[in-house]
């Protein structure tokens, strides 16, 4: 039996240390963790809730308050919070674990940081095959909190099945999500720090642009929720409308935001391969020796990468 086979065992019959460990593999990426990928078999059940949106919105202390209630119910649940890398040195703080202390202790949830090790729209290269390992260990929930990279932060939607967008009051971010398109891949929204005396003004905003942007054949209705951690106030309400999506989906399964969503996703799926298949390659080496000439004429160079990478054999 291989190293890969025998830790996959081990994750599907609940071993947490063989999960945490089966992350860090992932994580480093290489032969090693495409072997675990193949032998991982996830949960059907499964549903992935990603939680996005601008920093400061509060998405780390909701996600918590979220967790303690889904937990009320049974549920089991698996945390993946992705932190921001240092442009220069890759490395990252890695605090959510820090700020999600109170579920600690609690065995029905097993909580990750990560690196976003620069991948862009606030998740990181990993996200996917760590995601696959926390169900095949048979978690029921599994909530991916994103860097909330701002506007960008859409990629999200690739490895979701439901999106929770975090908005706070008076950030101004209300109109600005038209224009990103965050409101094209959220499924419910969430208004923090409701408490306060503009949120009202936040919520009517929002729910008049949830009924502008979204098309009439969407059978699915995008709740607007207000909620405050603080307070301990709307997270019921939240979590009956972030459930109810998953089931909603369990019973239409092939919408149209589901397609165009799976369209996007194989599409940076393709582009990740490429790029990490191009980054073993010998010719990947000789581009970047190329890049120290003067004036490298960056598109050409990517042209002549490509076509030296299809000329040159792949390993199997």
């Amino acid at each position: 039996m291989s190293d890969g086979s025998a830790r996959a065992q081990a994750i599907h019959a609940g071993d947490r240390r063989a999960l945490a460990q089966a992350l860090t593999l992932i994580e480093r990426g290489g032969p090693a963790a495409k072997a675990l990928r193949r032998s991982l078999v996830p949960r059907a059940q499964t549903r992935v809730i990603g939680i996005t949106g601008a920093p400061g919105a509060g998405k780390s202390t909701l996600t918590t308050a979220l967790a303690l209630h889904i937990r009320t119910r049974g549920l089991t649940i698996g945390i993946l919070a992705i932190d921001p890398s240092s442009p220069l040195s890759g490395g990252a703080i890695l605090g959510d674990r820090i700020r999600m202390y109170d579920l600690a202790g609690d065995s029905g949830v097993f909580i990750r940081s990560m690196a976003n090790r620069g991948r862009y729209g606030g998740i990181a290269g990993a996200t996917a095959d760590a995601i696959r390992a926390l169900s095949a260990a048979g978690y029921d929930i599994i909530m991916l909190e994103t860097v909330g990279a701002g506007q960008s932060d859409v990629a999200v939607a690739d490895v979701a099945d439901t999106v929770l967008l975090v908005e706070s009051p008076g950030m101004g971010d209300e109109v600005q999500s038209i224009k990103a398109g965050l409101l094209e891949v959220a499924d419910v929204i969430a208004v923090s720090k409701s408490d306060r005396q503009d949120a009202n003004a936040t919520l009517q905003q929002l729910r008049a642009l949830v009924q502008m942007q979204h098309a009439d054949s969407d059978a699915w209705t995008v709740p607007v929720c207000g909620v405050s951690a603080i307070a301990n106030t709307g997270i019921t309400a939240l979590a009956d409308a972030v459930l109810a999506h998953g089931e909603w989906l369990a019973m239409h399964p092939a919408g149209p935001r589901q397609r165009r969503r799976r369209i996007v996703a194989l599409q940076r799926a393709l582009e990740i391969l490429l790029l990490e298949s191009l980054s073993l390659s010998p010719v990947w080496q000789d581009a970047l020796a190329t890049l120290d000439q003067p004036n490298c004429d960056i598109e050409a160079l990517a042209e002549q990468l490509l076509t030296n990478w299809r000329a040159t054999p792949q390993p199997n």
